[in-house]
């Protein structure tokens, strides 16, 4: 497959989610114009992002909406399911793991670890909370390629090269360790809340003045 720029890749996600809503409300097909608008970019840019991938829609018709989607959650790899385990239970990671959907997002969430004792034994989505001490352990004799980290910074790096001689090589990370400078094979999506809040102070503060 040719590179496609990170730009077009993040975009997809806002493609597949927006394609879903319309499903559900029971629309077949849209041409690259309305899904501009719904977007909040322009028809050739929705022209161009889906001819990275192939192009999708017809010259007067548009797009089939059930069939982008599915082809978008395909590209995202969505129809595989990759087996995760979530760093930390304390209030970040409790909340993810409520209130996300993730066999929808292609991740099965098996494990939950964390080395606060009043946590451990304690029921999150299920599953029963365990002290990290039993990672190592765990991976060991389950199939297990990500790990979602919501851990501080500083308790990570020791946990990071545990992991990576187990083979764990895909990281959600929300804990501003930076991964892929000490691992520059491992796959790594960096979640910075504190990024996106002062990215709205920004747009705030340009908007008032």
């Amino acid at each position: 497959m040719k590179e496609i720029s990170i730009q077009v890749i993040k975009r997809l996600p806002r493609y597949y989610r927006f394609l879903t809503e319309l499903e559900s409300s029971g629309v077949d097909k849209i041409s690259s114009t309305k899904l501009a608008q719904i977007m909040s970019s322009t028809a050739s840019q929705v022209r161009q992002d889906l001819n990275c991938f192939g192009g999708f829609g017809q010259q007067g018709y548009g797009y089939p909406v059930a069939m982008l989607r599915s082809e978008i959650g395909r590209i995202l790899g969505l129809d595989h399911t990759h087996t995760a385990i979530l760093l930390g239970a304390g209030n970040l990671g409790r909340a993810i793991a409520t209130h996300l959907n993730f066999e929808s997002l292609g991740f099965r969430l098996t494990a939950i670890f964390e080395k606060d004792k009043k946590l451990i034994g304690t029921m999150l989505r299920g599953i029963t909370v365990m002290a990290d001490s039993d990672i190592e352990d765990y991976i060991r004799r389950n199939n297990v390629d990500t790990a979602f980290l919501t851990l501080p910074k500083n308790s990570v790096e020791p946990l990071i090269d545990k992991l990576y001689s187990l083979g764990i090589r895909n990281f959600w990370n929300f804990s501003h360790f930076d991964i892929a400078r000490k691992y520059s094979d491992a796959i790594v999506e960096n979640v910075h809340l504190s990024d996106s809040l002062m990215t709205l102070c920004y747009r705030i503060n340009v908007k008032n003045n």
